[in-house]
């Protein structure tokens, strides 16, 4: 009797870690794909010349939870003086998903305001932009994740 009690017992803790295994390898690729989804889409240049890029919100058009923070608003204004390069970033929320083909397009609605992996690669873009880096620096820094260094709550203080 106590060995066949042993018996059911190793059976369930081996059904167990079959099942375990299972779901693991079911639910693993997804969590790479999440994590490691590869480069979001971005623009390898600049928009050909004559060619207009959508508008980027003005600091006028945020309110309530997406104008709650100084850090929201003046990431507005400095995204309109960096358009272009912006352009040519990719956006690590991966909201290329939804449409949008750049970190340019996060700032052309209010997901820029209210995502703050937009909000940290803006500030970051900015930041390079004034030291003089090119679009294609830039976005390899992006792509490394130096941007994740980014604070938001000093970010506003940013010129």
């Amino acid at each position: 009797m106590l060995l066949l009690s042993r018996y059911r017992l190793m059976y369930r803790g081996f059904t167990l870690a079959c099942l375990l295994l299972a779901i693991f390898a079911v639910t693993a690729p997804s969590a790479i794909t999440q994590d490691e989804g590869g480069i979001p889409a971005y623009n390898a240049g600049p928009p050909p010349k004559g060619t207009k890029l959508p508008a980027i919100l003005t600091k006028a058009d945020l309110w309530g939870a997406d104008g709650q923070y100084p850090y929201q608003t003046h990431a507005y204004e400095l995204a309109a003086k960096i358009p272009i390069i912006l352009h040519q970033q990719p956006c690590y929320c991966y909201c290329d998903r939804m449409g949008h083909n750049s970190l340019h397009s996060c700032f052309e609605g209010t997901h820029g305001a209210e995502c703050a992996t937009c909000l940290k690669e803006l500030y970051y873009s900015y930041l390079q932009y004034k030291k003089g880096k090119s679009a294609a620096q830039i976005r390899a820094g992006i792509i490394k994740g130096e941007w994740r260094q980014v604070d938001l709550q000093t970010a506003a203080e940013i010129n």
